[in-house]
C-alpha cells in the first residue's frame, strides 16, 4: 500500500475504534449501575486514564489521516514519506499504551514510544514540507 494511504486507512479505523470507546465512556458516566462512583472519580485513577486514552486516540487518529493526506498530496521525498508514515503509525502506540497500562498493568514504555514517534513524525513532516518544491 502506498505511503500516506495506509495512514489514512489506519487513522480512520483507529478513529472509529476510539469513537466507540468514547461511547463506552458515556455509558459508564450516564447509564451504568455504578455511575455515581464513576462520576465521583472523574479526575483520578482509571477514569482519568480512560479519558486520556480516548482523547489521544482520536487525536492521533486524526493526525494520521492528516499526515497521510499530506504525504499523498505534497512532493516530499520518498525516504521522508516512508519514515514519516511509519513514525505516525507508531505514534498510535501512545493511546493503546495508556489503555494497556490501566487495563493490563502494562509498562508505560508504549506510551513513551508512541509519544516520541508522533512528535518525530510531525517534526520530520514539517521539515520535509519546508524543503519541498511546492508551487
Amino acid at each position: 500500500m502506498k505511503y500516506g494511504k495506509r495512514n489514512i486507512v489506519a487513522g480512520l479505523l483507529f478513529l472509529a475504534v476510539f469513537m466507540l470507546y468514547g461511547f463506552g465512556l458515556i455509558y459508564l458516566r450516564d447509564f451504568a449501575p455504578d455511575k455515581a462512583q464513576w462520576i465521583a472519580e472523574y479526575t483520578t485513577g482509571t477514569h482519568f486514564e480512560a479519558r486520556l486514552a480516548h482523547v489521544h486516540g482520536n487525536l492521533f487518529a486524526f493526525l494520521n489521516v492528516m499526515v497521510g493526506y499530506l504525504i499523498l498530496r505534497l512532493p516530499i521525498s520518498p525516504v521522508s514519506a516512508k519514515w514519516v508514515s511509519w513514525l505516525a503509525l507508531a505514534g498510535m502506540l501512545m493511546p493503546l499504551g495508556i489503555v494497556a497500562e490501566f487495563a493490563l498493568g502494562a509498562s508505560p514504555v508504549f506510551v513513551l514510544a508512541g509519544a516520541i514517534a508522533i512528535v518525530a513524525a510531525i517534526t520530520w513532516l514539517a521539515i520535509a514540507i519546508w524543503r519541498a518544491k511546492v508551487e
